[in-house]
């Protein structure tokens, strides 16, 4: 049975997380990546797997080796799905220590 794999529950993961990181800024092999890692290298394949199946992924094979990129336009897009959530929470981050300075200026009696 083949589940569709949830982004969100993919990025919830630290190891995960680490791995976009790592490959934000170029392709790496699963072994490159699994050396940065102190997994079992299985583990480290579970995880681009789940990613590559998220498509958050992008697999190249070069010859014999599959080299791992990020693929922008999916992050794109969960970065403008969260935008308006990031927008709402800085705006009541901010009344509440417009609250709080006004809170500490005043002086008990």
């Amino acid at each position: 049975m083949n589940l569709r794999r949830d982004v969100f529950q993919a990025i919830a993961d630290p190891t995960r997380r680490a791995i976009l990181l790592l490959v934000a800024t170029q392709g790496m092999t699963a072994g490159a990546i699994a050396a940065n890692f102190d997994t079992a290298r299985p583990t480290v394949s579970k995880h681009l797997q789940i990613l590559t199946e998220c498509e958050l992924l992008e697999q190249k094979q070069t010859g014999r080796e599959i080299h791992y990129y990020i693929n922008a336009k999916k992050m794109k897009a969960i970065a403008d799905f969260i935008e308006p959530f990031r927008q709402m929470w800085d705006e009541r981050f901010n009344k509440l220590e417009s609250i709080m300075k006004k809170y500490k200026t005043k002086k008990p009696e």
